[in-house]
């Protein structure tokens, strides 16, 4: 049994993960800050990949990055690099896709901080750098760790996109996600469902740890209430 499509998906998935995570975190945080109708306007935008079918979001990558495309055209012109078809293609795809879950979980985790711990600071003289590392994200930890997560498990099962941007090559680009319905489509449903074995293992495993961050996180909200 071939584990390129294991490995890959975690490669994938954990990259990834880390972009979701620095670009949920950053967004978040800056849209807490913005007026009420803006931050609306671009609430909206930020969440919409996680509405939008997968396949459409893969639609507008090829128009975007693919060898025929303005930008991808660029890039392989001038540094002979391709963003389709490739192994790290699949980062795009599941980046986007899985940006919209960290995002929304970050905001929402730092929307329930209490706002005078922030004021109280500022009337200290205490800078936004140091309000944000050593107040916002110690507090809202849980919320934060449970997005990264989910940010992960969205990643991990990407499929639609991912696979109109990196195709299915064994060896190369596969993932579990397109190697199971590659298996599908050959009959193959005896390796087939050993790989959806796989995945189940590690979507559990992925919610387990979603609940345990949720109740970990109500303890400590309790606790600092008391």
């Amino acid at each position: 049994m071939d584990l390129f499509p294991l490995i890959n998906s975690l490669r994938v998935a954990a990259i990834s993960t880390v972009l979701t995570f620095l670009l949920g975190i950053w967004a978040a945080n800056g849209i807490t800050r913005l007026p009420a109708w803006l931050k609306g306007a671009l609430d909206c935008i930020l969440t919409l990949p996680l509405v939008l079918p997968p396949t459409v979001v893969g639609f507008f990558l090829l128009k975007t990055i693919s060898p025929k495309a303005p930008l991808g055209a660029l890039l392989l012109e001038s540094f002979e690099l391709k963003l389709t078809m490739t192994w790290y293609s699949a980062i795009f795809a599941t980046t986007i896709v899985a940006f919209p879950l960290m995002y929304r979980t970050a905001r929402g985790a730092f929307e329930q901080l209490n706002p005078e711990w922030a004021a109280c600071a500022q009337t200290m003289g205490l800078s936004r750098r140091f309000i944000f590392w050593r107040i916002k994200m110690p507090n809202a930890k849980a919320g934060l760790l449970a997005g990264t997560v989910l940010s992960f498990a969205r990643a991990l099962g990407e499929y639609g996109a991912t696979a109109m941007v990196t195709g299915y090559i064994p060896g190369r680009t596969a993932t579990i996600a397109t190697t199971v319905y590659q298996l599908w489509r050959e009959g193959n449903d005896a390796l087939a469902f050993r790989w959806v074995a796989i995945d189940l293992v590690i979507s559990f495993s992925v919610l387990v740890a979603v609940n345990l961050l949720e109740k970990r996180g109500g303890g400590a909200r309790a606790g600092s209430a008391a």
